[in-house]
């Protein structure tokens, strides 16, 4: 159970969640993910449809039929139509699905305040309601520690479970984001509590980098959007580039395997209690170390390496509860990638999207441009 510890939150969902041993479910499931085209869920699809899963997701009219061309050779992937995660009854599309991974949400910058917030909690309630009425009961939601952090009662960076921000729903206009996500999961577990029949959980990752996926959408020249939260790390060889405001981060490939395990692992002994999973990286980052490494690893970048002053943080990494992660998702802290392999590959990643571009006639711009993150 979670304590909200918010005034203006629920008032008592009960204690913290309860730890059990999980072992793998059956490689028949089949699993609906939500927002297809995204950074995290072409990871997810590309990992369930890798395992020999059957997966079914959704995804806006405009992008349906370039996804079923993508996945045209993935035959245990199939992508429906759904325009609005919000408020569309899409029922049908759930028949016969074991478990929901919902990743679909507005990313900073991309929306208006009450856009945002309302998007966030309308987008998640529907996706419940519609599972529920289908007969699914196992359910993973994509959250942020942006839910976390700033909670006056946690030391540094030491975040627990039964940690929240405080940011109050009336002031969400002045902190969309944190006010977005916060209140979109406290409605996650407001109705899962009412509920429970139902096994959900809620995963929280900070920043979010690695390469994209390797079945995905084409990235049409100039969409720096499109790059997601890899576009910070792709500012570290820009000259002008601007580095990531923190240093915790966790890399996409993990992400979407603990959405994965949490999806199919079914518990041992019955588990009492939701589980809301902060989730990071073990691995540390700093960023001075990170501009060397990149230049040794990738010399043909050396004078590209971003400029500007190098941040310094008293911390490297959250302080996370990385028993609690094993026992939900079965990884070990051996099992993330190391903070080289994810710069590396996302850097990686993003010199291939460059020569594309470039192929199709594209001038790259002297700088990338940064992340909006408000």
């Amino acid at each position: 159970m979670i304590n909200t510890k918010t005034p203006d939150a629920l008032d008592e969902l009960g204690s913290s969640p309860q730890r059990s041993l999980y072992q793998p479910a059956m490689s028949t499931k089949a699993i609906f993910v939500t927002g297809a085209s995204g950074f995290l869920a072409s990871h997810i699809i590309y990992q369930l449809s890798n395992e020999g899963h059957r997966v079914r997701a959704s995804a806006r009219k405009n992008k349906v039929e370039p996804l079923r061309i993508l996945y045209k050779s993935t035959p245990n992937v199939e992508i429906v139509q759904v325009d609005d995660i919000a408020h569309d009854d899409f029922e049908n599309a759930l028949k016969d699905v074991d478990a929901i991974i919902h990743t679909a949400s507005p990313l900073p910058g991309r929306a208006a305040p009450d856009v945002m917030l309302k998007s966030a909690i309308d987008g998640s309630l529907n996706v419940l309601r519609q599972g529920e009425k289908s007969g699914v009961k196992k359910f993973v939601v994509t959250s942020s520690t942006a839910t976390v952090i700033g909670d006056p009662d946690t030391k540094g960076v030491a975040y627990r479970a039964d940690h929240w921000n405080p940011v109050k729903r009336e002031d969400a206009d002045r902190f969309p984001y944190p006010g977005a996500k916060k209140y979109a999961e406290l409605a996650v577990w407001e109705w899962a509590e009412a509920r429970p029949y139902v096994d959900v959980t809620v995963i929280n990752p900070p920043f979010l980098y690695g390469p994209l996926a390797p079945l995905h959408l084409p990235v049409q020249p100039g969409d720096y959007l499109a790059l997601s939260t890899s576009l910070m790390i792709y500012n570290l060889i820009s000259p002008n580039g601007q580095y990531p405001v923190k240093p915790s981060y966790v890399d996409f490939r993990d992400l979407a395997k603990a959405h994965i395990r949490s999806a199919l692992y079914i518990p041992e002994k019955p588990v009492s209690g939701r589980k809301r999973l902060l989730f990071g990286s073990p691995h540390g980052l700093v960023f001075k170390d990170i501009a060397e490494m990149i230049k040794k690893a990738r010399p043909q970048l050396a004078e590209r390496i971003a400029k500007g002053p190098i941040p310094e943080f008293d911390y490297d990494k959250y302080d996370l509860d990385f028993e609690m992660v094993e026992e939900v998702t079965g990884l070990k802290e051996a099992d993330f990638h190391t903070a080289e392999e994810t710069i590396l590959d996302t850097i990686d990643s993003m010199i291939e999207v460059e020569k594309e571009w470039q192929a199709q006639g594209y001038v790259l711009p002297e700088d990338v441009p940064p992340m909006i993150l408000s």
